[in-house]
């Protein structure tokens, strides 16, 4: 019987240079949400036989995302999709300093600043979800939930510190 979404996600911690209590905790969250409730079914894998669950491992390389997909349990991934991410970088870099202003604004704002930046959060979250879901077109079937929290993941991989 088909099972198609993540079992398990890792992230290469080699490309994780530093991060704050904050974004462990949306790292964690997202990660935690992610393997709850998702949809993965990479398309060529499903082809081959593979149908699920899987497990994903993010990473950085070259300036690209590498989605290493291995049937759940197994060591060896049988499909590493890679993603040019030139397309990301201005969202990531929005995303970025929205939540840096969410997490100050948690601090010493009000309750309708807070929502406001909140929704301004939610919107550029939104959008690069939708540009993820564009560029896994014809490469994994997903839905926008867990683009969402891919997106999450793939911003904690860009912080530099």
């Amino acid at each position: 019987m088909a099972d198609y979404r993540i079992a398990k996600i890792a992230l290469d911690e080699d490309t994780i240079l530093w991060r704050n209590a904050d974004i462990e905790q949306e790292r964690r969250v997202a990660i935690y949400d992610l393997i709850e409730e998702n949809t993965f079914k990479p398309l060529r894998g499903v082809e081959a036989g593979r149908h699920g669950p899987y497990d994903l491992r993010l990473a950085v390389q070259d300036g690209r995302l590498a989605m290493a997909i291995a049937s759940a349990g197994e060591d060896e991934p049988f499909e590493t999709l890679v993603l040019g991410l030139a397309r990301f970088r201005r969202p990531i870099r929005e995303y970025f300093a929205i939540c840096d202003s969410y997490y100050q604004a948690i601090r010493k704002a009000t309750p309708a600043e807070i929502e406001t930046i909140d929704m301004a959060r939610r919107a550029i979250h939104n959008d690069a979800a939708d540009l993820l879901l564009e560029r896994l077109e014809g490469k994994v079937e997903t839905d926008h939930p867990t683009a969402r929290r891919l997106f999450t993941l793939i911003c904690v991989l860009h912080i530099k510190g």
